[in-house]
């Protein structure tokens, strides 16, 4: 809310029309086609979307090249792409091309994430309960690894 100083009015809600000191913003909404062109996994992790079309000229953009080559990072860039399209099928539930591409990305993930699992331990608190025994916190952390040929 704008607060009133000397020679100005206050500019709160109003009823009906726009007060004459609100801001003026131009928004844009690209409008998403069916069969899309789609980044892979890590440009669309780094870029922040899996359409290029959506892709807006944003600053803190990362480059793809810079995303650590990790199990991690490789399960964060698969769980981004199927948030992606399924925000997209959403609104687009018979672009068939989109499903198959949802299904493929999805079965990866769980591929993934049960690699992972057997090289570092659970990744959420119900993988923990599959174990024999609760190893939660059991180290070293992922983050505590070292990449093959790195020094320690």
């Amino acid at each position: 809310m704008y607060i009133e100083s000397d020679n100005t009015r206050a500019c709160g809600d109003g009823v009906g029309t726009l007060p004459g000191c609100a801001p003026l913003a131009v928004p844009y909404v690209p409008f998403q086609q069916e069969s899309a062109q789609k980044y892979g996994q890590a440009d669309a992790l780094a870029n922040g979307t899996l359409f290029p079309g959506l892709n807006l000229p944003f600053h803190v953009k990362v480059s793809p090249g810079n995303l650590p080559r990790t199990a991690c990072a490789e399960l964060q860039a698969l769980q981004f792409v199927l948030v992606e399209l399924g925000l997209y099928l959403d609104t687009h539930k018979e672009d068939k091309e989109a499903f198959q591409l949802f299904q493929k990305y999805a079965a990866a993930l769980e591929e993934g994430k049960k690699r992972y699992e057997a090289m570092y331990g659970p990744l959420t608190l119900c993988a923990a309960a599959k174990d024999a025994a609760y190893e939660w916190l059991d180290d070293p952390w992922p983050w505590e690894y070292k990449q093959e040929g790195a020094g320690k």
